[in-house]
């Protein structure tokens, strides 16, 4: 983990000669003086422990009137927003902008945006309704920015506010909603693409051979391929081309490194495999207790999904039925991918579509020795014939042929000869031998590297270590770099290790010779079963020198004695641990000490020959002890106390003068002045979002200087000495108020808020530069010809406030990638940067300009995406018919448009999304897109359309949205769209009629919304593939065909259908997996639900006139269960047979007598009764072991509780006051929260909120 960390708060952490990252998951939205050192605080530090890049933004921090093309982009590209609405929210003009450009994106890219909103201090009806402070807050933004703006700030408040999410309420425990809030989101965080090497040789027949076999029909439904062969053939490496290539085409998918290896953990190998699997395809953060409830989990919930699965490197501990069950419960659209170096193992599987990778050809494996041995495709002429020796021995193995090639790069030809005879007399078979050759020959000091990385190092960004080994006398830099050129290691383009698992077990083998029997007598102890025993045992041993424990599934004190026999130490990584007492007379041999997460850290530790102190979120204080030994700690080149938000005054670091990287981001509290001027070796600084207000010292003595990150900072001033640091590449000011000195020429990233750089086109090396406030663009910016990232900011856009700046539009550099111009609406056209000479522009996003037209548009020959936004005086788009190349088309709130060119001539275009344009009527050239195999259609409240053209020549269209077009009567052709997957119109009120749907063969989700016009959906009964269907606020709906014959219907939801009396069909639809019906007050009857064997979630909130749910006693699937405000319902089945039920919610049903079977639900880990007036009782709670939140509340007949004294496991519980049970906890409480808050079992799983789409109510209350 890189000290600096990759933060994505002020985009912060740029390596050095790199672009900054851009992409974020999470956009975390909120006003500052409400809830910036509260909620927002306790959120964001979860959010970022496992790496999640949450964009976190403050509005006191912002000036001017507008959002800024880098708040716009982050929003673009989170995938889920988080907007807390607190009291002040709405006073904020940049919030109000943000949350109506999240609710555009979240409709306009249905599915691929979440929002979970925070009712911070308020009620969700006040949000809706803009009530109280919203109100007031409204009336005076009214007076400045219009009817217009209010409305469309009113309308995001009242969407948002009708959206299920968490209350948050005095009374609360803010840290325990934030992790209910964190587990929500971390079920919705996955990756896609696996990593491959570049330029792979002859791997193209191998990955068709094996996409062959993945289309093929398989025998019995067994829908399994294996790969399979001896070690280092190229089995991951054709897996990984295969899932690269096919991932998009199933609707979940997940790809499992390394089974073995996983599998090779005793205790929880099998449940580890099957959490990571629940965790990619249901994006659920589950962590299994045992193997059967993984198995039920993946058959009910997995199996009917169109999955990709790939495990990689099996062996005969895998057992297919004894992780994902019966194979033949999985969809017939699924497909399985099993690598493995043993073919009895697929055999004993049953798979019968196998491929065996045949060794590289003759041809193949020359060229990749040669590119090994010689770094060219051909040889020199006196190798030659060795090099056809070589491939002989090799045998077409590509592990084999690249170390080996890789170890005879630069030696002579006796060396060359004598390694032949060496591996001739090797068997072909012991490919470890062979590899280990390589091994063999490095030095003493590059085999301690290589076996440090195999062992512990395997993922790290190699810059830390460095230290470490530098520091050892190890000569690290030429150690990597021979390691390297030895195939032995690759670094990927993240600054990672990585490894072959062939090289890595061979590390890993010589480490475990060094004692079979003993693990604390070897150098490295990476198992954290030998770490553990080792520790507990007292079984220290003077051998040891690298030791890594996580003890967040462990529950003991480590204290000084378990490592006071540990002298050659010298890298100690403790995860979520307890430390005690006082290290300073121990660990004489340490160079690095990492603790994260620790509950406790020592008050004192021994810091003679420390080079990395690591102390991310531990609870670091001003008065630790070892603050003072820090200031005469001559080795220590890095220190990282990130987010320990206890440390509240800067640390002298005066006597650090190896220090090279300081990190302090994050911390708060921190504020002060840094001395930094005689820290000459400095390389990296970041203190960002703390209170340091002044960087004392001689700054521009730092020649070493590299990055620096001080924004959102309390900086002053910026020394004017900066200009001096000749090394420095990436500088961030972001949010400072201040004035820009100098600036070094060195810079390749320049990231800042200020209205002028004085030498911008000085900074010919420049590759990056995003610059708001930017007053002034000089006229001759094409001299920065170095630079691809382009994005300009105006936030003070007020008429004439620089127009006088220049006289003619400023020119670009022609070397752009991407470019991103806004705010600059009062600004005519002569005056802006124009887009002549742009001829490697690939991307363009304008949004807020003046312009009546965008001159040269049609001269970016090269553009593949183009956003345009808000710019309300565009008449026309002249040009966009030449951008043959574009993919992606955003159009969004240009007022006064009225026509688009002909799409025809775009064959390209994969996405067309156009919003709130209201004049534009008429859309051309879209029955010409034919061809067009991934084309996404999505026009979104363009009220002057009345209709589209007829689509039914896009016979490969795959989506069509339609929502808010309030002037369109029909959609045309829409019944031939025969390869249509995914069909949604919503709030289209003009609509009366849609086509007959029956034609669809291939739909697999409908959803029609808010047509409250349309009294019948035809078709519907016929759509054999369909897998959703949602009807919503569709008032008209009376009835629904019988919808028994959707066989593969897997989530049906009806909701705001007031007119609709009975859902026929729904009783045998036995795929289904998830149900709600909300708000149909007509509804009086549903039929039995006791065939829905896969039924795992079950809704149903407000069907005032339903009397009963029969048949719910017999879904032995279910896992969630909410009644909400069902008065008419008296009483319930008994719910005892009910298994796996995990959640259980019954609000407001207050005929309600009794919940008989609650206290056999041994599986229940969130209960919660509320306004249910007439229960009188409830069975006694002691069996539910598994309860991890209790809320009853509200139910002013029960009088008693019973059993929750012996919850030992409830995290979360609030009862009423007056219950009897109460005053027996009173003296008990304390003690049992202390127990659950500090004592875990030893598979600990964190348990988070499951209400799912209930989530509206479920606020967590804690004693």
């Amino acid at each position: 983990m890189e000290l600096t960390g990759s933060n994505a708060i002020a985009s912060s952490s740029c390596s050095p000669y790199s672009l900054p990252v851009v992409e974020y998951e999470v956009f975390l939205s909120f006003r500052g003086p409400d809830v910036r050192t509260t909620f927002a605080d306790f959120l964001y530090r979860l959010l970022d422990r496992p790496k999640i890049r949450t964009f976190l933004d403050d509005e006191e921090l912002r000036k001017g009137e507008m959002i800024s093309p880098s708040l716009v982009k982050a929003i673009g590209e989170s995938r889920i927003y988080i907007p807390i609405l607190s009291p002040g929210y709405a006073s904020s003009k940049w919030c109000l902008q943000e949350l109506a450009l999240m609710l555009e994106r979240y409709k306009q890219d249905e599915g691929s945006h979440i929002i979970l909103p925070i009712f911070y201090l308020m009620e969700p009806r006040d949000v809706r309704h803009c009530k109280g402070s919203y109100e007031e807050a409204l009336e005076q933004h009214r007076l400045k920015y219009g009817e217009e703006t209010i409305r469309v700030w009113k309308d995001a408040l009242e969407e948002v506010g009708q959206m299920t999410g968490w209350r948050v309420t005095e009374s609360d425990r803010q840290g325990a909603v934030a992790e209910s809030v964190f587990s929500e989101v971390w079920s919705h965080i996955k990756g896609n693409y696996t990593l491959l090497t570049n330029e792979l040789i002859g791997i193209d027949s191998h990955v068709n051979h094996v996409m062959e076999l993945l289309k093929s029909d398989f025998e019995g439904g067994i829908n399994v391929v294996g790969i399979h062969g001896m070690g280092g053939i190229g089995k991951t490496t054709i897996a990984k081309a295969v899932y690269n290539k096919v991932f998009t085409q199933f609707e979940h998918h997940c790809f499992l490194e390394d089974v073995r290896e996983t599998l090779s953990l005793k205790n929880d190998g099998v449940t580890t495999l099957q959490s990571k699997i629940i965790s990619s395809i249901l994006r659920d953060d589950h962590m299994v207790r045992d193997a059967s409830q993984g198995i039920h989990i993946i058959t009910n919930r997995v199996c009917p999904r169109k999955v990709l699965i790939v495990l990689d490197n099996v062996d005969d501990r895998f057992e297919f039925g004894q992780i994902l069950g019966e194979v033949r419960k999985f969809s017939p659209e699924s497909r399985f991918i099993i690598t493995t170096r043993d073919k009895r193992v697929l055999e004993l599987l049953q798979v019968s579509k196998l491929y065996e990778p045949s060794g590289m050809s003759h041809d193949h494996s020359l060229q990749l020795l040669r590119r090994h041995a010689f770094r060219m495709d051909n040889p020199l002429e006196d190798k030659t014939t060795l090099c056809e020796e070589f491939v002989k021995v090799a045998a077409g193995l590509p592990l084999a042929l690249e170390v080996i090639g890789s170890l005879l790069f630069r030696r002579d030809r006796k060396f060359w000869e004598a390694k032949l005879i060496e591996l001739k007399r090797i068997p072909p078979t012991k490919v470890q031998e062979r590899l280990k050759i390589s091994y063999d020959e490095l030095s003493g000091s590059e085999k301690q590297i290589f076996l440090d990385i195999s062992c512990v190092f395997i993922g790290e960004n190699k810059e830390l270590p460095f230290y470490m080994w530098s520091d050892c006398n190890f000569n690290p830099e030429s150690g990597i770099s021979t390691l390297i050129l030895r195939s032995l290691l690759k670094v990927d383009v993240d600054n990672k290790f990585w490894m072959h698992d062939h090289v890595r077990d061979i590390g890993r083998m010589i480490v475990r010779e060094e004692d079979e029997q003993h693990p604390w007598k070897r150098t490295r102890i990476w198992s954290n079963e030998d770490a553990v025993d080792m520790l507990i045992n007292g079984e220290g041993a003077d051998l040891v020198e690298v030791l890594k424990v996580d003890m967040r599934y462990e529950d003991f004190e480590l204290m000084e004695k378990e490592f006071q026999n540990l002298s050659k130490l010298r890298y100690l990584e403790v995860h979520s641990g307890r430390l005690t007492g006082d290290f300073k007379n121990i660990l004489p041999n340490l160079r690095w000490l990492r603790l994260h997460y620790c509950r406790s850290i020592p008050i004192n530790i021994n810091i003679t020959k420390l080079a990395v102190l690591d102390l991310r979120f531990c609870p670091v204080r001003d008065d630790w002890r070892c603050w003072d030994k820090i200031k005469a700690a001559h080795r220590l080149k890095a220190i990282d106390v990130s987010f320990c938000d206890q440390v509240t005054k800067v640390p002298n670091l005066f006597g650090c003068p190896s220090l090279q990287r300081i990190n302090f981001l994050g911390c708060g509290n921190m504020s002060g002045e840094l001395h930094i001027g005689d820290l000459k070796g400095l390389r990296v600084l970041n203190i960002a979002r703390t209170k340091i207000t002044k960087l004392i010292g001689g700054f521009g003595r730092l020649q070493n200087l590299q990055e620096i990150n001080v924004g959102y900072s309390r900086l002053r001033e910026i020394p004017t000495s900066i200009g001096k640091l000749s090394s420095l590449k990436i500088l961030v000011l972001d949010r400072l108020d201040i004035e820009v000195p100098k600036l070094p020429t060195s810079l390749k990233g320049l990231s800042l808020s200020s209205p002028r750089v004085p030498n911008l086109l000085e900074l010919k090396d420049l590759e990056w530069l995003h610059w708001s406030r930017a007053l002034l663009i000089p006229g001759d910016m094409w001299k920065l010809s170095k630079l691809k990232d382009l994005e300009l900011w105006q936030v003070e856009c007020r008429k004439n406030a620089f127009v006088l700046h220049q006289e003619s539009a400023p020119t670009l550099p022609s070397s752009l990638n991407t470019l991103s111009i806004s705010g600059y609406q009062f600004v005519p056209l002569e005056r802006l940067p124009n887009l002549v000479n742009q001829s490697n522009l690939t991307y363009l996003d304008l949004s807020e300009i003046g312009v009546h037209e965008i001159a040269g548009l049609g001269e970016l020959r090269m553009l593949e995406n183009f956003d345009l936004r808000d710019a309300s005086n565009l008449i026309d788009l002249d040009g966009l018919q030449h951008l043959k190349l574009l993919k992606e088309l955003r159009v969004y709130r240009c007022d006064v448009l009225r026509k688009l060119p002909s799409l025809s001539n775009l064959t390209k275009l994969q996405t067309l999304k156009i919003f709130r344009c209201p004049l534009l009527s008429e859309i051309h050239g879209l029955s010409e897109l034919a061809e067009l195999s991934t084309l996404r259609i999505i026009i979104r409240d363009c009220s002057s359309i009345e209709e589209l053209p007829d689509v039914s020549a896009l016979e490969h269209l795959r989506e069509l949205k339609i929502t808010g077009c309030n002037q369109l009567t029909e959609v045309m052709g829409v019944d031939k769209l025969e390869s249509l997957q995914e069909l949604t119109i919503t709030n289209c009120v003009s609509i009366k009629k849609l086509p007959d749907l029956s034609t669809l063969k291939l739909l697999r989700e409908l959803t029609i919304r808010g047509c409250n016009q349309l009294p019948e959906v035809v078709g519907i009964e016929r759509l054999k593939s369909l897998q959703l269907l949602e009807i919503t606020d569709c008032t008209s709906i009376e009835k629904l065909p019988d919808l028994s014959a959707l066989e593969h219907l897997r989530e049906l939801k009806i909701t705001g259908c007031n007119q609709l009396t009975e859902v026929i069909g729904l009783g045998k639809l036995e795929s289904l997996r998830e149900l709600m019906i909300t708000d149909c007050a007509l509804i009086k009857k549903l039929p039995d639900l006791s065939a829905l064997e896969h039924l795992w979630a079950l809704t149903i909130i407000r069907c005032n006139q339903l009397p009963e749910v029969a048949g719910i006693e017999r879904l032995k699937s279910l896992e969630l269960l909410e009644l909400t405000e069902c008065t008419s319902i008296e009483r319930l089945p008994d719910l005892s047979a009910l298994e796996h039920l995990r959640n259980l919610k019954i609000t407001g049903c207050n005929q309600l007598t009794e919940v008989i079977g609650l206290d056999k639900l041994e599986s229940l880990q969130a209960l919660r009764i509320t306004d249910c007036a007439s229960i009188k009782k409830l069975p006694d709670l002691f069996a539910l072991e598994h309860l991890r939140e209790l809320i009853i509340t509200g139910c002013n007949q029960l009088t008693e509780v019973t059993g929750i004294e012996r919850l030992k496991w409830s995290r979360y519980f609030t009862i009423d006051e007056r219950l009897k049970t109460q005053k027996r906890l009173e003296h008990e409480r304390w003690e049992l929260l202390h127990r659950a808050n500090n004592s875990r079992p030893k598979k600990w799983s964190r348990f988070h909120s499951c209400w799912g789409v209930c989530r509206k109510d479920s606020d967590i209350i804690s004693l």
